[in-house]
């Protein structure tokens, strides 16, 4: 298994696609449908790496980075923020709310797990 990855998407299409993707290259996939649910499910398992949409309901992706940066057990898991939010200052203000990574949407389902992979290394070398 290469690593388990927790989704925090509100759109079920994509939360399909991208678990036959990454379940195919070996990744144990954790899917939530909001930043509570995403957080409420970091208090019981920890994962390798959190895939984050920025357009959540109730709580955005920044607010939900935040606050897992936050939280002890979560601090140094690699956040990749997923997202539509692709003009000009986006990606400088995704990384800048202390997501590690930017895959804008749609999402190149080819090169994905490469993407995840290069992350995943470079946190397990810190």
């Amino acid at each position: 298994m290469n690593g388990t990855i927790l989704y925090i998407e509100d759109n079920r299409d994509n939360r399909m696609l991208v678990r036959r993707v990454l379940e195919a290259e070996g990744y144990r996939v954790l899917e939530a449908e909001d930043g509570p649910e995403g957080i409420e499910f970091l208090k019981s398992e920890i994962p390798d790496l959190v895939l984050m949409d920025i357009n959540l309901p109730e709580m955005d992706g920044y607010e939900v980075t935040a606050r897992l940066k936050q939280m002890p057990s979560t601090a140094n898991v690699p956040v990749i923020a997923m997202t539509a939010n692709v003009m000009k200052g986006d990606r400088e203000k995704t990384l800048g709310a202390g997501c590690d990574g930017y895959i804008p949407k749609p999402i190149d389902i080819d090169a994905l797990p490469d993407e995840l992979a290069k992350f995943l290394r470079k946190n397990s070398h810190e």
